[in-house]
């Protein structure tokens, strides 16, 4: 019997979704594509012992990306995240919006930003949220509040209306 039986098919079902949520907690590609890339090398190395591979590997996600955003602000004391400036099309109101989006999603704390991924992106609830940052519920729900309140500061006019859950 294969010790990977079955890897494959759980990539092909649950990558791409996997790299849209380590998109919204690096904010960069190639960063997304390294979060994916090491969450599931730990999990084919404990591939056979996993009862549930899609929590695992979020979980691994997450918890990779607040220590990789704690290891950041340890190395510099003036670690602020912002969007290079580049050239936006006129007519792209949508390019604009996520562009707009994405910087007031960098604007929170990690912790912050792990929330709003996790409750409004990807749905889930604020127990399933605090078991998957390992905090608790009350937690939770005092980093959503502070989350979205920022960024309804940040941008006001954004009309931030995360049920919609459009993808940035």
């Amino acid at each position: 019997m294969d010790d990977f039986e079955g890897f494959a098919a759980f990539f092909a079902e649950h990558g791409e979704r996997l790299s849209r949520v380590a998109y919204l907690l690096t904010g960069d590609r190639h960063a997304a594509q390294d979060l994916v890339q090491s969450a599931l090398a730990k999990a084919v190395s404990r591939w056979r012992r996993l009862a549930n591979p899609d929590a695992y590997v979020r979980k691994v996600m997450y918890h990779e990306q607040v220590s990789r955003w704690r290891r950041r602000a340890r190395l510099s004391e003036d670690a602020v995240a912002e969007l290079p400036e580049r050239a936006v099309d006129d007519e792209s109101e949508r390019t604009v919006r996520r562009m707009v989006l994405a910087a007031a999603l960098a604007a929170l704390t990690p912790r912050q930003r792990a929330v709003v991924v996790a409750r409004y992106f990807e749905d889930r609830t604020e127990v399933e949220t605090a078991a998957l940052l390992g905090c608790s519920v009350g937690t939770v729900k005092t980093l959503g509040h502070r989350a979205l309140a920022r960024l309804r500061e940040t941008v006001p006019d954004l009309d931030v209306d995360l049920s919609r859950r459009e993808t940035v």
